[in-house]
């Protein structure tokens, strides 16, 4: 299903500045909120949706990744929003804040100062039918967050030491009184961090992690099946403030096969075999996925269609021992020219025909004269 355009789902135009994002966001999740819609999937895909669209497009370089590129920025590794294409699957962000700041009080999605989790990362990988049936390594290139080197995931220049946010004495959150109520919300001088950076890192400007591509090693088990996720633990982006990292979600699709078509464990194939092989019966070789050759016997009198079933020659079933079977299909080929001598020699054969040698020719005749 085809992503919707981020700024369509937030109902902004392409030149709306950051006020309008976030104001239109707002209105959408106060709106959607599934704590305010406990139970309907709708209002909860509605709310994803939003919160993705405003997650990349609130940050300048993911808005201008995105103008360019569309959806195709964030894919095969690409870090970009939570969600977007090749950032698959982050947490809503900042749905805690948004919720303190419609209702007041604590709420239960708020982010807390401390290590965080990284986002996990999507790769899509294709793979030919052949790789599938016997199992492949893989070697691909990654582009996430990684721990600075410089400051070890600090943010703060070498030397130096993040200090404690004195706002809010390192919990992340100032608390208000309005009338009756005490309203806690994300501290505003350090956003929530609990901390500040007075000299930042030069290397990562405070972040903590830069961007960098990197090669990573895999297996794809044998029997393998189109749409399968492999989950690579740990090679997501780099967690915050020392966080573990997140997860690289590999999704394999698989190439179509010139000769084979494959349904779950099993395979099928259409083989052309000669009109005298056909009536006269015989064998010949099937060729495998692991290069070997397996022999199929077609019986005397062999239809055009007919089905034949080799068992445990098809597809490795994943992570067992069993295989599923081949399903082959003959087609009678009928020669396009013959030479006179075989003319002669078809003609003596027609002539000794006699009734019941084509049961559907004669059963299609007789509904004709019926």
């Amino acid at each position: 299903m085809e992503k919707r355009d981020y700024y369509e789902t937030l109902g902004v135009s392409r030149d709306a500045d950051a006020a309008e994002l976030k104001k239109a966001y707002r209105v959408l999740a106060k709106k959607y909120h599934p704590d305010l819609n406990p139970g309907d999937a709708t209002a909860e895909k509605n709310f994803k949706e939003a919160n993705e669209a405003y997650e990349c497009l609130k940050d300048a370089d993911n808005r201008a990744a995105y103008d360019r590129y569309g959806h195709a920025a964030f894919q095969n590794g690409g870090s970009g929003a939570a969600g977007a294409g090749g950032a698959g699957f982050g947490d809503f962000g900042s749905m805690g804040d948004i919720f303190e700041e419609f209702f007041g009080g604590r709420s239960r999605s708020r982010r807390q100062a401390g290590p965080s989790r990284g986002n996990d990362l999507r790769y899509d990988l294709e793979i030919d039918l052949m790789e599938a049936f016997n199992g492949v390594s893989k070697q691909i290139a990654v582009t996430g967050a990684v721990t600075c080197s410089s400051c070890n995931g600090s943010g703060a220049k070498k030397g130096t030491e993040p200090v404690t946010c004195g706002t809010c004495n390192g919990q992340g959150t100032v608390r208000a009184q309005q009338g009756f109520f005490t309203v806690e919300r994300t501290c505003h001088a350090c956003g929530g961090e609990g901390r500040m950076i007075r000299d930042p890192c030069a290397d990562c400007g405070g972040r903590g992690h830069v961007h960098k591509e990197r090669n990573l090693s895999f297996d794809v088990p044998k029997g393998i099946e189109d749409g399968t996720r492999i989950r690579l633990s740990g090679e997501g982006d780099a967690g915050a403030r020392g966080g573990p990292r997140g997860d690289l979600y590999v999704f394999i699709s698989i190439r179509p096969h010139s000769l084979l078509q494959r349904d779950g464990a099993d395979l099928f194939c259409r083989i052309p075999v000669k009109m005298t092989q056909a009536i006269l019966g015989g064998a010949i070789e099937v060729p495998m996925l692991d290069g070997k050759k397996v022999k199929l016997t077609i019986p005397e009198g062999a239809q055009s269609g007919q089905q034949f079933r080799l068992r445990g020659k098809g597809m490795p079933v994943l992570r067992n021992r069993h295989f599923g079977d081949l399903y082959v299909q003959i087609a009678v080929e009928i020669p396009k020219k013959i030479s006179r001598k075989q003319k002669d020699l078809l003609k003596k054969f027609d002539a000794e025909n006699k009734p019941g040698l084509y049961p559907d020719s004669e059963k299609f005749l007789k509904s004709l004269d019926d």
